[in-house]
């Protein structure tokens, strides 16, 4: 278990999305591991979040290629969760199963193949930097790369059981802001517009749209509004957050959203909607179904799978049509917590899956032609 140094050394170093010397750090050292497996690297700079990094392998014209993704960013300031430690069973640290812990096993997957004398070819690497804060620098980037791949692996944590993950439900962030006009309570009560009375109204029609048969949740999650208690309100704003299952319900709720903005209860009070879709919903589909047949035959393995209610980076590169499976990146708990962990033999056997399956696809440049060992 050699590789956990590397995991300790990375996960020593905050890489909070908003700690730029932090990630660049990180990335640093990849760019080193990667280019002693022969990738070239590819720096996308920017100026206040971390670099992205593309790392790419030689490529045979006119046959399937495979994208691994990953994040480099983790969620806790410097100061408030740092360090690497480890019992017989576990590792503990910022990052050890998100992701830093699955950025390690796609090293440690190519490594072995290095050391088999197996040339790595069409599989290219992209580790990004702002994931954790909805990669909205990033998903542009990910969203152009996603055109040129047939099939894609994200190293987010496995499963329980280890299982690799065929959905997860789209998300949006939506802001309402309403003006209503401020006026004394108590000497001129029925001059005044009341903004935040117009935002309950608002507030119980968003959850209504919620619709737990169907996977549809809508949270507001915060509310503003209103300047004390001898004032009506002249402002207030609602947060709020949509999930969903699938594109119909994606469509419906949006729409309701709009006529929800539209509709005034308080005569006076105008709201405007801003915000949008941040990651689109991945769902499973038959290709990816039949990729995890053709895993099983790979591997000699039975893989199980799940989908979650949480998004990743795998919700941009699904919707853009690529054949996509997250989750391989070793089990662990408590990820954005100060108790998060990784099991260490979670990354011994999927430190093996990826050999295998990259094994084959170097050999096959493909999941579905060749011959089953």
């Amino acid at each position: 278990m050699g590789y956990l140094n590397n995991l300790k050394t990375i996960v020593n170093i905050n890489s909070y999305t908003k700690n730029k010397i932090g990630i660049d750090k990180i990335s640093k050292l990849f760019d080193t591991w990667f280019k002693e497996l022969g990738f070239i690297v590819q720096t996308h700079s920017r100026q206040d979040i971390g670099n992205h990094k593309y790392y790419t392998s030689p490529h045979q014209k006119d046959a399937k290629k495979l994208l691994l993704l990953g994040h480099l960013d983790t969620v806790f300031p410097p100061g408030k969760f740092e360090n690497f430690s480890e019992d017989d069973e576990w590792v503990y640290g910022p990052g050890v199963c998100d992701m830093k812990g699955g950025d390690i096993v796609i090293l440690e997957a190519l490594k072995e193949l290095k050391k088999q004398n197996i040339e790595i070819k069409n599989i290219d690497i992209l580790f990004v930097s702002d994931e954790e804060t909805g990669s909205d620098d990033s998903k542009y980037l990910s969203a152009s790369i996603a055109k040129d791949y047939d099939y894609c692996f994200v190293y987010e944590a496995a499963g329980e059981n280890e299982e690799i993950v065929t959905a997860r439900k789209g998300v949006g962030t939506f802001y309402i802001d309403i003006e209503g006009k401020a006026s004394h309570a108590g000497n001129c009560y029925t001059d005044g517009v009341d903004a935040n009375l117009e935002a309950s109204y608002k507030l119980q029609a968003l959850i209504k749209l919620t619709d737990l048969n169907k996977g549809t949740t809508v949270n507001v999650g915060k509310i503003c509004g209103g300047i004390g208690a001898n004032t009506i309100s002249p402002h207030a704003s609602l947060v709020f957050e949509l999930r969903y299952k699938n594109s119909q319900e994606r469509d419906r709720v949006l729409k309701q959203i709009d006529e929800i903005v539209e509709q005034t209860h308080v005569d006076g009070t105008s709201a405007t909607l801003s915000g949008g879709i941040q990651r689109d919903v991945m769902q499973t589909t038959q290709s990816s179904l039949e990729l995890i047949k053709n895993i099983q035959k790979i591997t000699s393995q039975t893989i199980k799978y799940e989908e979650r209610g949480g998004v990743s980076d795998a919700n941009i590169i699904s919707s853009c049509g690529v054949v996509t499976l997250d989750g391989f990146g070793p089990f662990g708990d408590g990820d954005h917590t100060t108790n998060e962990r990784a099991k260490k033999s979670s990354f011994e056997s999927r430190i093996d899956l990826s050999t295998k399956l990259f094994t084959f696809f170097v050999k096959n440049l493909d999941f579905k032609e060749g011959t089953y060992e």
